[in-house]
This record gives C-alpha cells, structure tokens and sequence, in this order.
C-alpha cells in the first residue's frame, strides 16, 4: 500500500481532533461520525471537493473548542404530507419555492423590498 498524501494525513488528523473536541458534548461524535462516512466515498481525484470539506471541518473545529458550544446538531428540512402546501401559509409569509437555502432573516419580521421599490 502507498504512503498517505499529506491532504490524506491531514484529513484524518482533523477527524481525530473533531472526536477529541466533541467528547462531553451531546450529539457530537455521532455527527462527525456521520459526515466523515458521508464523504468517505468521494474519490481521491476531488482534490477541490475535499479541501473545501477540511476547511469546513476546521472552521467546526475551531467552534467546537471556543467553549461556546455546548451540543452539536444538524438542521434537517423535513419534505412529504407533512409540509403545508405551497402558498398556504400565514398572511404575510412567502412560499417555499424548494430551490435552495432561505435566508434566515427573512422570518425575523425585517422589511423586505418589493420589485417596485418600496
């Protein structure tokens, strides 16, 4: 077997340092756990994938040990007959549109610009 690249070295030495700082905290290693094998099957020619992924991971890394955080969960969006059907919302709310990530002020009750520009 071939010697470990250093991105490969690097890889796994985050996820020992993730598993260390999530210890005591509830959720933690499990999420972890669980991304890791998540992106396990990416091939080894993404280079830019898996770089973009480790500096995620560092960047969680970095939370993790600020002291702030006390769990570590994951949003989950649930989709089927649960969901409310588009457009039956409270007044004053927009319909999911489904195509992506929302922002997340847009609940807060902050002003939004219509296209005539008020």
């Amino acid at each position: 077997m071939s010697r470990p690249s250093r991105l490969q070295r690097q890889v796994l030495s985050l996820y020992r340092e993730l598993l260390r700082a999530g210890r005591g905290k509830p959720g933690a290693e499990a999420r972890v756990r669980a991304e890791f094998r998540q992106h396990a099957s990416l091939p080894r020619s993404d280079v830019l994938r898996i770089e973009y992924l480790y500096r995620r991971g560092r960047r969680q890394l970095q939370l993790l040990r600020s002291g702030h955080a006390t769990a570590m969960g994951a949003f989950v969006r649930s989709r089927g007959p649960t969901e409310e059907s588009r457009g039956a919302g409270a007044a004053g709310t927009q319909p999911d549109k489904g195509d992506g990530p929302r922002n997340p002020f847009d609940s807060m009750g902050t002003p939004e610009t219509t296209t005539d520009g008020r």
